[in-house]
């Protein structure tokens, strides 16, 4: 917190400071109460009537009333990493989009509409990487008109937590009345230890998803278009673990697209009867032998929030979150 000369603590942020990172405290209990502060961390994306409401890192909206303020000064956008490859958020956005790319889109000044029959709310999403060209109303009147020309909600896929992302347009959604369903987050990691866990012997290794990948993947009945999605990107590999008799579906499967030196991992899923036997290692070293045999370094994947066993496992892989990304549904729709 920002203290003065006098040693007394200062609130250095006004209304101005709307879209920068900061750091609050503020009062909460009584001068004899144990637990009279606390802090709060994110961007300030408004400060009206009295009340400021800052986004934290993982998109959650928090509204603070003035007069409870006692220090408050900006930080910095972005914290040092402590570990992982270096990487700012436009070039993830790009590597991640370019791993799982629609059947359709189209452009919107620097907004990219996206649609796949409904497959994936990634792919059927709009994605902000700057100005649409349009203020923003009616730039998501248009929106509503494209993906309601095709049959599906209108979705915008927004991030928050690091250096460049969108926390004002968060806010600006939710005021306008859309509703975040859906949070994750990228982590990024070095590919080589990823590569080194364990001995990928007997994983065998496809350009396409194959009955038998298909058998195991979460999602089925899967249609034309979803193959289409799923075999997008720069260079994508299938790894397959076989199942213990001829016929069964595989013990394990996984998804890795090599794009320069980004190595993206997806669709890691493995027989519930046989989870915790290190399976799921062995398809992603696997996939990273392949990924670094062709030039990748760095790896990126995307786990959702409340998958308490996947984020331990990447963790203990060396990942780490980068930052959060949320999904935006058109409430009207």
């Amino acid at each position: 917190m920002e203290i003065s000369a006098a040693g007394r603590l200062e609130v250095r942020i006004t209304a101005a400071d709307v879209g920068k990172r900061v750091s609050v405290r503020l009062l909460t209990g009584a001068e004899d109460t144990t637990e009279k502060f606390t802090d709060t961390v994110g961007v300030l994306t408004s400060w009206d009537s009295g009340v400021l409401t800052i986004t934290r890192k993982g998109g959650e909206s928090v509204r603070i009333s003035e007069s409870s303020l006692v220090a408050g000064k900006i930080v910095p956008a972005a914290p040092a990493r402590r570990r992982g490859p270096s990487a700012g958020y436009p070039e993830l956005a790009h590597v991640s989009s370019r791993a799982w790319r629609p059947v359709e889109s189209e452009r919107l000044g620097a907004w990219e509409l996206r649609a796949a029959a409904g497959f994936t709310r990634r792919a059927n999403s709009v994605l902000p990487l700057g100005d649409p060209g349009l203020p923003l109303d009616e730039a998501l009147t248009v929106v509503r008109r494209w993906y309601g020309d095709r049959g599906l909600p209108a979705y915008v896929q927004t991030t928050t937590g690091a250096e460049g992302t969108q926390e004002l347009l968060c806010a600006e959604l939710e005021r306008r009345g859309w509703t975040r369903e859906v949070t994750a987050e990228l982590w990024v990691g070095g590919l080589a230890p990823v590569a080194d866990r364990a001995d990928a012997a007997g994983v065998a290794l496809s350009r396409s998803a194959d009955e038998a990948w298909l058998a195991r993947y979460q999602r089925k009945g899967v249609s034309e278009v979803a193959l289409k999605v799923l075999g997008s990107g720069p260079s994508v590999w299938f790894a397959t673990l076989p199942g213990e008799g001829a016929d069964s579906a595989p013990a394990a499967i996984g998804r890795c697209v090599v794009d320069g030196r980004w190595a993206g991992f997806a669709a890691v899923e493995v027989d519930p009867a046989l989870r915790r036997r290190g399976l799921a290692s062995l398809v992603m070293a696997a996939l990273a032998s392949r990924a670094l045999e062709e030039g990748a370094s760095a790896a990126w994947l995307q786990v959702e929030a409340e998958n308490a066993g996947a984020r331990a496992l990447y963790s203990g892989m060396g990942f780490s979150a980068h930052h959060a990304y949320h999904h935006y549904r058109d409430g009207s729709s």
